[in-house]
C-alpha cells in the first residue's frame, strides 16, 4: 500500500494563473446543437473555460504564476533547491525538459535540481509528494510549477471532450519549517485502464504520420485525429466512483483523523456530477468543498491549486486540514491530507499576453 508520511515540509504559498481568453460552452462546439450543449453543461457544470492564445505555452502560464509567487513572498531565488515542472503539455516533445527552460527563465541558481513530471489529473498529488520527499531528505525549498494547455489536444468536434478541458497554471512553494505538521499521502495506480483517457498517436509507440493526423468521423458523429485526446467517459466514471472516496477514507484512517476534522476538500475538477456524488458519499457540506469547474473547466493537474486559490480570494479565515484528491488518466489516483495553516500567500491572476 503506497502510504507516505512527511513531517518537515509546509506549503508557504500558492498562486494560480489562467489565460484571458474566455470560451463559452454553449457555442463552443460546431457539432453540438445548443440543446445538446446545454444538456452537457447541466451535467458537467462547465459553463465557460479559459484557452491560451496560440503562441502561449503551459510554461508561459507557469512562469507568470512563479514570478507572482516568488515576488509576493520575497523569496531569494538562490534559495530554491529543487524545481519540479508538472505537465502533460511541455514546450517540446521530450528534449529539452521544460523545467530546465524555466530554471533559466526564472533566474534560479545553476545549483537548482530541475526536472519534469508527466502525469494526468492525479499528478498534483503525486508531484506534491515528490516535493515533500525532497524536503524530508534535506532540501530547504522546492518550487512546484504546474501548467496545462489542454486545449492543444482537444477536438472541439469531439462530443465526449469538446466542452470539458481548459488551460491554466499554478506555482506552489514547499519549504522546511519549524512550524511544520504531519502530512499524509495515499497514491494508487491501475495501468490496466490506461486506454480510458488517451492520445493514441504522436508519441514513439505510434509516431505522427500522414494517416493518423487525419481527422476522422466516429459513430457518434464526433471528429478527431489520432493527436487528439479520446476518452471513455463511462469507464472513467466507474473508476472514480469505485476508487476516489475509498482512497480519501484510507488516507484519513492512516492519519487517524475523521471527515469532521477536515476544513477543505479540494478535488480535481472533473465534472460537477462526480463532485456532487463525492460530497454525498462523504457526507460533507458544499461549503467545505469549493469548486472552480464552472469558470475554468477541467484543467487537469492544475485544477486543485486553481480551486484552492479561487476559493481563498474572498475568504478571511485561514484553512488548516485540507484534503487534496486527484484522479484520472493512467489510471492513477491519490489523496493527501495537508495542513495549510502556514500557507500565507494565495493569489489568483489572469495571464495577459504581452505583445
Amino acid at each position: 500500500m503506497a502510504f507516505f508520511k512527511y513531517n518537515k515540509a509546509i506549503i508557504s504559498g500558492i498562486t494560480s494563473c489562467y489565460p484571458e481568453n474566455v470560451i463559452k460552452n454553449i457555442s463552443a462546439s460546431p457539432v453540438l446543437t445548443e440543446k445538446e450543449a446545454e444538456k452537457i453543461i447541466s451535467v458537467t457544470g462547465i459553463r465557460e473555460r479559459r484557452f491560451a492564445s496560440d503562441n502561449v505555452c503551459a510554461s508561459d502560464l507557469s512562469f507568470q504564476a512563479a514570478e507572482n509567487l516568488l515576488n509576493g513572498l520575497d523569496i531569494d531565488r538562490n534559495s530554491i533547491d529543487v524545481l519540479i515542472f508538472l505537465s502533460q503539455t511541455p514546450d517540446y516533445l521530450s528534449v529539452p525538459a521544460t523545467s530546465c527552460i524555466l530554471q533559466d527563465r526564472l533566474g534560479l541558481s545553476t545549483e537548482t535540481a530541475a526536472f519534469d513530471v508527466a502525469l494526468g489529473c492525479s499528478g498534483l498529488v503525486f508531484a506534491l509528494s515528490t516535493a515533500y520527499s525532497y524536503v524530508e531528505s534535506g532540501a530547504n525549498r522546492v518550487l512546484l510549477l504546474v501548467g496545462e494547455t489542454m486545449s492543444r489536444f482537444t477536438s472541439l468536434q469531439d462530443k465526449s471532450t469538446a466542452l470539458l478541458f481548459g488551460d491554466g497554471a499554478a506555482a506552489i512553494l514547499i519549504e522546511n519549517s519549524k512550524d511544520r505538521s504531519d502530512s499524509y499521502f495515499s497514491l494508487r495506480t491501475n495501468g490496466s485502464g490506461a486506454d480510458a483517457i488517451k492520445i493514441p498517436s504522436g508519441g514513439y509507440r505510434d509516431p505522427a504520420n500522414s494517416e493518423n493526423i487525419k481527422v476522422k468521423r466516429f459513430d457518434d458523429g464526433s471528429l478527431r485525429s489520432g493527436l487528439d485526446v479520446a476518452m471513455d467517459g463511462l469507464k472513467v466514471f466507474d473508476f472514480t466512483m469505485n476508487e476516489v472516496v475509498k482512497n480519501i477514507k484510507s488516507v484519513l484512517s492512516y492519519a487517524e483523523v475523521t471527515i469532521e476534522d477536515v476544513d477543505m476538500f479540494a478535488f480535481h475538477q472533473a465534472n460537477m456530477f462526480m463532485l456532487d456524488m463525492f460530497a454525498k458519499k462523504l457526507k460533507i457540506q458544499k461549503k467545505r468543498m469549493p469548486t472552480s469547474i464552472e469558470k475554468y473547466g477541467n484543467t487537469s493537474t492544475v485544477s486543485i491549486p486553481l480551486t484552492i486559490t479561487d476559493a481563498m480570494q474572498n475568504r478571511t479565515n485561514a484553512i488548516e486540514n485540507t484534503i487534496m484528491c486527484g484522479y484520472g488518466a493512467g489510471l492513477s489516483w491519490g489523496s493527501a491530507l495537508i495542513n495549510l495553516e502556514n500557507c500565507k500567500y494565495y493569489d489568483h491572476i489572469e495571464y495577459k499576453l504581452k505583445l
